[in-house]
């Protein structure tokens, strides 16, 4: 397992982060996540299939634009 810091830009209430929660959630290999709306992170730990393009991949797909930090 990996910790795994990503930016989240685009959140803007706390339905946008149980979107960006539960996108990273489904992404198979993530064992748990954390995201915070005041700084605009998500940290998780991953398997090593839970690819940094996945993860940034799921967010994305749910309307935000995420970076690996």
């Amino acid at each position: 397992m990996r910790n795994v810091e990503l930016k989240v830009e685009g959140m803007h209430c706390q339905h946008c982060v149980a979107a960006t929660k539960a996108a990273l959630e489904a992404v198979p290999g993530v064992r748990s996540v954390e995201v915070s709306l005041e700084d605009g992170t998500a940290t998780l730990e991953a398997g090593m299939i839970a690819s940094d393009g996945k993860l940034v991949a799921a967010v994305e797909g749910a309307g935000f634009k995420a970076t690996v930090a």
